[in-house]
This record gives structure tokens, sequence and C-alpha cells, in this order.
């Protein structure tokens, strides 16, 4: 059976892309910080599927955290087949705002941890074959703080490495949602509905991961879900970033 690594595993798209891996034959390996969390999803796809699923209960933005998963990325003995780097958070103010400590520990979640999974995940898979998943975010379209920035770092890299190891049978995706209902802006500390957003521009965590995996599975380098963000992501091609900074304000996708 196939083998997915997925991080941020514990809840929202990390526990949709496990839920969707499994009910398609694959075992897992969880990672996420909450033990708990990640144990009752074991469970609960053990159960449902009669998948293998290990957990990895880590900080994946500590070095100690980091280097465990590094080590079961690595392991030939155990290769995976698939790696969606989907750990991440936001941060509530711009900035200048923000305490520095804080950026710090969001630019090594987002492009430091997400950069050596994959720099491991090659090792194995180069020749071998595999996938390599990297959820950014309509985001990384828009000039917007640091977290615009980490999301922009992942698709450039993303469209590099899938055209540069194409040849040795891996692919690399950079997934890109707008706005999706998980629990990513109320660990923000926002209240639902606080963002400004209509409710046409949310999409459904499942849609999202489905076209996905499937866009990762016609080896797409870049894949945006929805009509509506495709749209937007071209026009963020032909608007100046002023104006595209200025409506990003209203809220955090």
């Amino acid at each position: 059976m196939p083998t997915a690594l997925i991080t941020g595993a514990s809840a929202g798209l990390g526990a949709e892309f496990a839920r969707q891996l499994a009910a398609q034959g694959a075992d897992l390996v969880l990672v996420a910080r909450s033990r708990d969390a990640l144990e009752a999803l074991a469970a609960e796809l053990r159960t449902a599927h009669g998948v293998q699923v290990e957990v990895l209960a880590v900080d994946l933005s500590r070095e100690r955290g980091l280097a465990k998963v590094v080590r079961r990325v690595s392991d030939a003995a155990r290769p995976l087949d698939l790696l969606v780097n989907n750990a991440g958070f936001g941060l509530p103010l711009h900035f200048a705002d923000n305490d520095i400590d804080d950026e710090v520990r969001h630019l090594r979640l987002h492009v430091e941890a997400s950069m050596r999974l994959m720099h491991a995940a090659l090792g194995v898979m180069r020749g071998r074959g595999g996938r390599i998943v990297n959820v950014a975010s309509v985001a990384g379209f828009i000039s917007r703080s640091t977290y615009s920035a980490c999301k922009a770092w992942l698709i450039g890299f993303s469209r590099w490495a899938n055209a540069e190891y194409a040849v040795d049978r891996v692919s690399v995706t950079a997934v890109c949602p707008g706005f999706t209902h998980t629990t990513f802006h109320e660990r923000m500390g926002l209240a639902p509905g606080s963002e400004g957003v209509p409710a046409v521009m949310w999409l459904d965590a499942r849609d999202v991961v489905r076209e996905g995996l499937r866009d990762a599975a016609s080896g797409k380098a870049v894949s945006v879900p929805s009509l509506r963000y495709k749209a937007i992501v071209a026009l963020t091609k032909v608007l100046p970033p002023s104006l595209t900074a200025g409506v990003a304000r209203r809220g955090r996708v």
C-alpha cells in the first residue's frame, strides 16, 4: 500500500487529506503538535479503512521536532510515496505589530520546515517515484506581509521542483486554496464571520483536498481549487500590487 506523511494533520485541511487518502487505501504518518487529536484521528481511520497509521506528535517549528520528522521521511526502509506539507499558522497583526520571534517561528515553519522535508523526501523518492504536495494559498499571489511571502516561496519552489524532478518521476504541487472553512482563522483568535468575506468566497475543505489530490496525480505544479479563485489569481497578474494588497487587507487567506 502507498504511504503518505501529512504535517499539520490534527485538524483542518491536514485532517481532510488524511481522511481522503485513507479512504483510497493509503497508510499514513500523521504529524502535529497535539498527540490527543492525532491519536483520535488515527483510531478513526484505522477503524473506518483498515489502514496503518503512525503518529508523530512534534512541533515542527522547533529543531528537535523537525529533525525527528526529517529522519522518518529519510527512512529508505520505510519509504514514503506522498509528502503533504500542510503545517502552518497565521499571525493576527501586521508585520510591524507582531512579535518578531513569532514572525521568525512563522517563517521557520512555513519555509524552512517545508524545505527540509522536501529535501529529505527527494532523497528517497528520486528514481523510485513519488509526490510532494505543498499547501500554499491564493495569498501567495498577492503582496501582503510575511504570510503571502512564505506562500509565494512555496509556489515558486514547487513550480521549479516539479519541472526539475519530473525526470526522476517525482511531482511537486503547490495547492493554493482561498478562504476555506477550517479552524485556521479561529486559532488566530478571529471570530467566525469577522473577516468580512462574502459567503460565496468560502470553500469546503473536502473540495479543496479532492481537487488538490487530483491535480497532484496529474502532475500539475500549481493547483488553485475552484473557478472563482482561478479567476482571482488570473486578475492578480494584471492588477497593480497596490490594489490587490488593499483588497487583501480585508481578510487573511
